[in-house]
């Protein structure tokens, strides 16, 4: 008999997972908790170190940099969808293999504008060897690829924010997923790339079954529409996918959301106690794109307030007892910030009080003195 797996069991699996019902142990390891989330977007670096602060108790931005920049257990690189994320150095051998077994899709570009595959590996070997022990700005690694490769690399044959960007530059995000490519500190205000250390990737079928497993183990139950729509991969090929991941007996069906989703296989364990709680979620926090059925992560007028388009992550979220209830945005002045909070509903004199408490906790993280304001939310949504 097919196990039926309810909402509240999966809210309260997810959060506990991700370390959102009860913050982690003080001391627990910083790329544990990244481990966890299966990556925190960092296109925003200061969200990034919301997303991580906010999962374990007296964590700040200072020692997610340290793990970035001096311990160096964090990589910021390409990642999930071809975003920027912090991932755990150490689970890189998996995460590059299974990012380049995805299937890219068709170019954007025009034929002669693009790159083509014999000439987009030949760019990312020379992004590689380029920044091999270098730390370079984006003007420094341009010029190498071309260096390395030839002229028609540097051809300006890419739009992008009013400009036109180099033909090579097509394939950084790709590069970053194949480990030849990661961001280093900012040398003043220029963004600076270097080489993670070295690694031998898993072969790809072991790294998929690694990613669906992890996936599933801290978003399940999910269908593979769901996590099609996580990792921006083709539907039909991710169907593909889990079929030979059930067939290999790695992954189990269930019941939810009134059809069948998946489970890691022998992992159908879930909380019976309903979640229950507020919490506060940055830009484009994990589990805010992760969870599903979004429209049951974000129920009646939070599916038009918290989403944009129904794209997750665009706006900071309020969560209360397991679901979104609101918005929020932080306005940052030397060492105060100020969170202004939309609730889309009432709160209790008690809601209110660990809504306090989670602002508090949110200026630790950016070290800074946080003041809460209860009202609208004028800020519009992040691109």
């Amino acid at each position: 008999m097919t196990v039926k797996i309810t909402w509240a069991e999966a809210s309260a699996r997810r959060l506990e997972r991700q370390f959102l019902a009860a913050p982690a142990e003080t001391g627990t390891p910083v790329a544990e908790i990244v481990g966890a989330m299966l990556g925190a977007h960092a296109q925003v670096l200061s969200a990034a170190e919301v997303s991580v602060g906010v999962r374990t108790d007296g964590v700040t931005r200072a020692d997610v940099r340290a793990a970035l920049w001096e311990h160096r257990s964090l990589v910021k690189t390409y990642g999930p969808r071809g975003t920027v994320h912090l991932l755990p150095a150490a689970e890189l051998p998996f995460w590059t293999a299974a990012l380049a077994a995805m299937p890219t899709g068709r170019s954007p570009f025009a034929r002669d504008a693009g790159l083509g595959e014999a000439r987009a590996e030949e760019v990312i070997a020379a992004i590689g060897d380029a920044l091999d022990g270098a730390y370079l700005t984006i003007d420094e690694l341009g010029d190498a690829v071309v260096a390395r490769t030839g002229p028609w690399a540097g051809d300006l044959v890419m739009p992008a924010f009013q400009t036109m960007w180099p033909r090579w530059r097509q394939v950084m995000h790709r590069a970053g997923q194949r480990g030849a490519l990661s961001f280093g500190p900012n040398r003043g205000r220029k963004v600076t790339y270097t080489r993670p250390p070295r690694f031998e990737p898993l072969a790809a079928d072991a790294a998929l079954s690694t990613l669906v497993r992890r996936y599933l183990r801290a978003y399940g139950p999910a269908t593979p529409v769901h996590f099609a729509k996580w990792a921006a991969a083709p539907r039909g090929w991710v169907g593909e996918l889990f079929a030979s991941r059930a067939s290999a007996g790695e992954i189990e069906e269930v019941g939810f959301a009134g059809g069948p989703a998946w489970v890691a296989a022998g992992d159908t364990e879930f909380p019976t106690a309903p979640v229950r709680g507020v919490r506060l979620l940055p830009y484009f926090d994990a589990y805010g794109i992760a969870a599903q059925p979004r429209e049951t992560l974000f129920p009646g007028a939070a599916y038009e307030r918290a989403l944009a388009g129904g794209q997750a992550g665009n706006y900071p979220v309020l969560l209360v007892d397991g679901v979104v209830a609101g918005v929020w945005h932080q306005r940052r002045q030397g060492r105060r910030t100020t969170v202004a909070v939309e609730p889309l509903g009432r709160l209790t004199a008690a809601r209110e009080r660990e809504l306090a408490a989670q602002v508090a906790r949110v200026g630790d993280v950016l070290e800074a003195k946080a003041e809460l304001v209860i009202g609208r939310v004028t800020a519009g949504a992040h691109a």
